[in-house]
């Protein structure tokens, strides 16, 4: 058990036992031991740098596509708040500046303020900038690795890094930056445009969401990857998987790459249900295709 007189002086807050499920899309996950939220950059990195080196971290962000199992987390978790969620336009460069706090939607209505266009596709996606470059976030045509210039990111040491296109190594819903690393804001591309035009193309994004995927229901965003050339949903689908429950667990109905917690007054479904009825969905697509799917949503903390 950790106490927080043994965690290093911050000018952010610690709070100890803090249950995830009220913090996490699905509505599951048991507590963390200890929920860090850091002022600022500099709060960040000087907590890095004197923590106990055997101390287990884990970084949450929007929690919009994760499944914290019932056991919890233990360490401490590092959840980014408004020191992280800086928004800037620099009309010389051309550049939106994001924090990694930022939610997706909120990056792409302050783009759309500023008459810069290219990054609409960011308004279908649920989730925070931090993910969207942990995971090269992509959807209606286009990818974070298609508009991000620079991402800046603390190591578990601490120290600050400023990394390039090239040195993210993104590849599709992966990049090649060390799992400890803390993104903490990047540097996005837009190009001048018409405002009614993006408007426009954000209103037909958010139609598309509502008539295709459950975005009104308890659930975690796409569960598995695409694999190469084929479509998740479809492999699900043909496998018999559409509506398949586990307790409270369900397979979306309206789009089957969708888990849902079927959350009523008288509870819901545990993580173990979501991620039990998810790897049934693998076994059946894997028996029936070949396919393995892999899972895009994370899954941490102990069972």
């Amino acid at each position: 058990m950790i106490a927080i007189d043994d965690l290093p002086p911050v000018r952010g807050r610690y709070r100890q036992n803090v249950l995830l499920a009220e913090q996490t899309w699905f509505r599951v996950g048991g507590p963390a031991e200890v929920v860090f939220k850091p002022e600022d950059r500099e709060d960040l990195a000087t907590f890095l740098r004197h923590k106990p080196s055997d101390l287990p971290v884990t970084i949450l962000g929007a929690a919009s596509n994760v499944i914290v199992r019932d056991g919890g987390l233990d360490g401490v978790l590092i959840k980014l708040g408004r020191g992280f969620n800086q928004l800037a336009f620099d009309e010389h460069t051309e550049l939106i500046e994001a924090g990694a706090a930022c939610l997706d939607i909120n990056v792409a209505e302050y783009a759309c303020e500023k008459g810069m266009a290219g990054l609409e596709f960011l308004s279908g996606i649920p989730g925070a900038i931090g993910g969207a470059l942990r995971m090269n976030a992509g959807a209606y045509g286009a990818e974070m690795c298609d508009v991000m210039v620079e991402a800046e990111a603390l190591d578990a040491q601490g120290n600050a890094h400023r990394l390039s296109l090239e040195e993210m190594g993104f590849s599709y819903r992966h990049c090649a930056i060390p799992d400890d690393w803390i993104f903490t804001r990047c540097w996005l591309r837009a190009k001048a445009g018409s405002q009614e035009v993006i408007r426009a193309r954000m209103q037909e994004i958010a139609q598309s969401r509502a008539d295709s995927q459950p975005v009104r229901a308890r659930t975690g965003g796409s569960t598995f990857r695409n694999p190469p050339g084929k479509k998740a949903w479809e492999l699900i689908d043909s496998a018999g998987c559409r509506g398949m429950m586990l307790g409270k667990a369900q397979v979306s109905e309206k789009h089957c790459n969708f888990l849902l917690n079927l959350l009523d007054e008288q509870g819901g479904a545990t993580a173990a249900e979501l991620e039990e009825l998810g790897d049934l969905v693998r076994q059946k697509v894997k028996d029936q295709t070949g396919e393995d799917l892999i899972w895009e949503i994370k899954r941490i903390g102990k069972k």
